[in-house]
């Protein structure tokens, strides 16, 4: 049954991440296993799913090229999302949503809501006007995506493997203008 407590979004930096490390590897893992398209495939392991925080994000954490936002929740860790802003020369003006993640339990309380709030702030306040990310075609996340005001930009076949099933899945390419705090 899912918790009804509060929920608070906190922004994590590499070496609070790297404290997080087992319950951000739990998170993966429980989304992973519970069918989200988010880049993996059965059989995945919490080892797995740990390389991944260790080997991928924590550098990117530490040189800026992403930022993470993690939702507590009874102590808990219930979501996390990060924002991609290590963009090419050319498209300083664009920021990037990845791997939205809301622990399956916690689902349903608007934590996935309040952690694209805080990330697409954040692209405000670096100077981006531009959100874009990509979710599997059909998923849960996309009618939230959509309620937020991200608009498809297009469908691509065949783009990545189901987690569970030998089958390709279509993506959704969306993204959103928002207004820039600053300019670039």
């Amino acid at each position: 049954m899912p918790s009804t407590a509060t929920f608070f979004i906190e922004r994590v930096d590499a070496i609070k991440a790297q404290s997080l490390l087992p319950e951000l590897a739990a998170l993966l893992h429980a989304c992973v296993h519970d069918g989200a398209s988010i880049g993996f495939i059965l059989p995945f392991g919490l080892e797995d799913s740990a390389h991944f925080w260790r080997e991928k994000i924590l550098p990117a954490l530490g040189s800026g090229g992403r930022i993470l936002f993690v939702a507590r929740q009874g102590g808990r860790l219930a979501g996390a999302v990060q924002l991609v802003v290590d963009t090419p020369p050319n498209q300083p003006h664009r920021a990037e949503a990845s791997k939205l993640l809301v622990d399956p339990a916690c689902r349903r309380q608007g934590i996935g809501r309040a952690l694209m709030r805080a990330l697409e702030a954040e692209a405000g306040e670096l100077g981006r006007s531009l959100i874009t990310l990509d979710t599997r075609t059909g998923d849960k996340a996309e009618p939230l995506y959509a309620a937020l005001g991200f608009s498809v930009a297009g469908v691509i076949p065949d783009y990545c493997r189901d987690p569970f099933l030998d089958r390709l899945d279509a993506t959704t390419i969306m993204y959103k203008r928002i207004d820039a705090v600053r300019a670039l």
